[in-house]
């Protein structure tokens, strides 16, 4: 069991086939942290309006979720686009878990790293809205065929490869797509007066510096099977699950100078120090 000073996770898309479900719960029960970000796309509200399609298993993940709540874990819940209709509920708490728009992360050390989504940052989402839909349909048929290209790859013996990422990183717009996300992501951070920024959406998880700016993306649990984590030390890491359970989890070590001033959390309601940690970020105007 590894506990952690925070965990970062998004990307789920619980209603939908191609959820891994089975190893997100495998991963929250392996993984202990004070406070639990769900950053976005936790529900997929797109699919389930049009089928229902809704596996133990999913159920599984929200009750072990709402049970790490009520043991005393922080739970915070920043609503993406595929669950958009979270965002109603905006300031409320469910069973012990706050939904908040976005928040700021304080690091030991004093950094903000900003929490968000970033689908209110995608151009596609807030001027093509048709288009996202379109490609949500494309995406899902990918996943299908790559769901049964595995069960075949796990029967020859081989390890789990992912068609989608694959043809993320080969089509030239995509990857022109994702770099120029990041950069806007960076730049939105600053504009908050944060040291970084903590995002989802893309499905790529990533982190790096850009512009003397900390961008760290959590990645899914649908494709690449990520989470981001910071230590008790102060690092923060990217997750990688395994496809197959009970194989040997493995952690990419990402370089970020150590902290070692662990915070502790109260083990029931909010402390103030705790709302500040989370504290909702005001408008920002931009000239």
């Amino acid at each position: 069991m590894e506990h952690y000073r925070a965990i970062w996770i998004s990307d789920v898309h619980l209603g939908t086939p191609g959820c891994q479900a089975k190893y997100l719960l495998d991963f929250l029960k392996h993984n202990e942290s004070d406070t639990l970000y769900l950053v976005g796309d936790i529900i997929d509200g797109w699919r389930l309006k049009k089928s229902i399609y809704w596996p133990q298993s999913h159920n599984d993940v929200v009750q072990k979720i709402l049970r790490k709540a009520r043991k005393g874990t922080e739970v915070v819940y920043v609503p993406g686009n595929h669950d958009e209709s979270i965002r109603q509920f905006l300031g409320l708490s469910f069973g012990d878990i706050r939904v908040v728009p976005e928040a700021i992360h304080t690091t030991a050390d004093g950094r903000k790293l900003w929490i968000t989504h970033g689908d209110l940052f995608d151009g596609v989402m807030q001027y093509a809205k048709w288009l996202a839909y379109v490609g949500d349909n494309l995406y899902s048929l990918i996943l299908y065929f790559n769901r049964y290209l595995n069960m075949l790859r796990v029967r020859m013996g081989l390890q789990y490869w992912s068609l989608s990422q694959y043809l993320k990183h080969q089509v030239k717009n995509a990857v022109s797509y994702i770099a120029d996300f990041e950069m806007i992501m960076a730049r939105e951070a600053r504009l908050r007066d944060c040291q970084g920024v903590v995002c989802g959406h893309i499905h790529k998880a990533e982190i790096r510096m850009i512009d003397n700016l900390l961008y760290c993306n959590d990645g899914d649990w649908v494709e690449s099977l990520t989470a981001l984590v910071e230590t008790h030390e102060g690092e923060l890491k990217i997750v990688h699950w395994p496809h197959i359970l009970g194989d040997q989890h493995s952690v990419e070590d990402i370089s970020f100078e150590p902290i070692t001033l662990p915070i502790s959390f109260p083990t029931r309601a909010p402390s103030p120090a705790f709302m500040a940690r989370t504290s909702l970020i005001p408008s920002v105007e931009k000239a």
